[in-house]
């Protein structure tokens, strides 16, 4: 006689062979959010979109990678490295077509997109015992315009070629990350450093309490120059520390963008949980404030991934 542990194990054996399943447990779906430098805003906001996805998606498990920011992100997502990413529009646009000069060796033809989020503002913060007052006295001082090919250097170049000016008119070029950059202008070793970030990131925040700063404005007519997708913007004052007026600048848009090989149903559900959650996220970094449903769309550089149009589909706008 069949002993019944026996008796369970031929069974299994024989739905086995037949090709049945006995309710498998649901595997896991990994979501890699690609980021930037942890004193950027990209790093706090990817964190909170991966607590929200932990919590809020069945059978999900978050990672949270701090990378050079846009470019890399961008083709880490067209190699399958990760499933969502911050990206600055611009070098969203640049990706699409396979603009070789931006980083790009091919049109990364697999990205999609899921949502605009909030503008980054391109802020220029020098010391004030550089002397440095506006636009043009950047010459002949030294300036850090991000890390080298990074979303935010493809802004510093754009900038300085719609001024007329190229890197040349410095005295000294550095291609370095935010913190970094604050901290040699903290020693002395550095003029001034170009941040294209949300409004109060904490590299700049750091700068403003532990030396005294001038904001750089970015004159109206290098603006005009620029063109879409920069826009025009303000950088309100008491933003930070010292910072006692205004200060004109350019803006463009960030978004949250995805790859072809996610799924639908996980690209519906990363939009969704964006937008159910925003309370949340702007906790983990005030930018999240201007992520508004109504602009979702605007600008989108890439196809929308499926997924995601069936969520705005499903709020009427589409």
């Amino acid at each position: 006689m069949i002993s019944f542990n026996r008796r369970s194990l031929v069974t299994l054996m024989a739905a086995t062979a037949m090709g049945l399943t006995l309710a498998p447990a649901k595997a896991d779906q990994f979501v890699n959010i690609l980021t930037g430098g942890t004193s950027g805003v990209y790093y706090p906001l990817g964190v909170g979109l991966s607590k929200i996805y932990a919590e809020k998606i069945e059978g999900v498990r978050t990672q949270v990678q701090s990378t050079k920011a846009s470019v890399e992100n961008l083709n880490l997502l067209q190699q399958g490295k990760g499933e969502l990413a911050l990206a600055l529009g611009d070098s969203v646009k640049l990706a699409w077509e396979g603009d070789a000069d931006a980083g790009f060796k091919a049109p990364l033809d697999k990205l999609r997109g899921i949502s605009a989020v909030y503008p980054n503002y391109i802020q220029i913060v020098a010391s004030k015992e550089s002397g440095i007052a506006n636009f043009a006295d950047l010459k002949g001082k030294s300036l850090s315009v991000g890390a080298a090919k990074s979303g935010t250097e493809l802004n510093a170049r754009k900038i300085f070629e719609a001024a007329g000016m190229s890197y040349d008119d410095l005295s000294k070029t550095e291609y370095l990350p935010f913190a970094e950059s604050v901290e040699l202008i903290k020693n002395r070793q550095l003029d001034a450093t170009l941040q294209s970030a949300g409004l109060g990131v904490s590299s700049i925040k750091d700068l403003s309490t532990s030396v005294d700063i001038q904001m750089v404005a970015v004159p109206s007519d290098v603006v005009d120059a620029l063109g879409a997708p920069y826009i025009s913007a303000t950088i309100p004052a008491g933003t930070y520390t010292g910072q006692d007026a205004d200060v004109q600048t350019v803006a463009v848009v960030n978004f949250l963008v995805t790859h072809s090989d996610v799924s639908d149903d996980l690209a519906y559900e990363m939009t969704k949980q964006l937008f159910e959650n925003l309370p949340d996220l702007e906790a983990a970094h005030k930018a999240a404030a201007q992520i508004k449903l109504e602009n979702a769309l605007k600008g989108m550089p890439v196809p929308l991934h499926p997924g995601a149009e069936r969520y705005y589909k499903e709020k009427g706008m589409m």
